[in-house]
């Protein structure tokens, strides 16, 4: 990746990342009230839905999975690595704590997808591994190209910034933050991080009631 490129990267996740500020205040501001638990607990819902992009991407099992057809369930979608050394196996340690104390009904209502932002590394077969150490019924899903993962990533305004791979054990800097996708195939909004597990346990049963 030249300089020039890296740039432009580096431009659109900033531009992405005070989108997603905007949203926050802006929606932090207009759902208290009614959401007041679910925004202490980090879930920030959207005033409107966001449709995604039809943007296919491939599952630890090798399956095409089209970012826009994750429905039938909420989706709690993470931006992270396999080699991250920190962010991502404590949000993916959190994500199996919560998931494992939800009641049972719920707990079918809800999945969580991990999107790799180093599909240089992050082969279906790495992230079916990696996984498997937390939950196998985590999803994985890995782009074909940066330039479609930046498409995914901009849509949902949860920036990262690709790494340069010609180094030896790089890493790759991204957001905390998970999206979160209802069970039409919508972006609903966000939960911040850091992840209030106990929070989260006691507000995502509330969350699954609406549609």
């Amino acid at each position: 990746m030249t300089k020039t490129q890296k740039t432009v990267y580096i431009l659109v996740a900033l531009v992405a990342l005070v989108m997603g500020l905007t949203f926050n205040k802006m929606m932090s501001s207009k759902q208290q009230g009614d959401n007041t638990s679910l925004i202490d607990a980090g879930i920030i819902l959207l005033p409107q839905s966001r449709h995604l992009p039809a943007i296919e991407l491939t599952n630890q099992d090798g399956q095409p999975v089209a970012i826009n057809e994750l429905k039938d369930k909420w989706s709690l979608l993470f931006f992270g690595y396999t080699f991250c050394p920190d962010i991502c196996p404590t949000t993916l340690a959190q994500l199996r704590q919560i998931k494992s104390e939800l009641p049972e009904a719920v707990r079918d209502k809800v999945q969580i997808v991990l999107v790799s932002v180093d599909p240089n590394r992050d082969t279906p077969k790495q992230l079916k591994q990696y996984l498997g150490y937390f939950d196998p019924q985590f999803v994985g899903l890995t782009p074909r190209s940066i330039e479609e993962l930046q498409t995914v990533a901009n849509a949902l305004s949860i920036p990262f910034i690709p790494a340069d791979t010609s180094k030896p054990g790089y890493t790759v800097d991204h957001s905390g933050n998970l999206a979160l996708i209802g069970p039409d195939g919508t972006q609903r909004g966000f939960i911040r991080a850091p992840l209030n597990t106990q929070k989260m346990v006691d507000q995502l049963p509330e969350l699954v009631k609406r549609k």
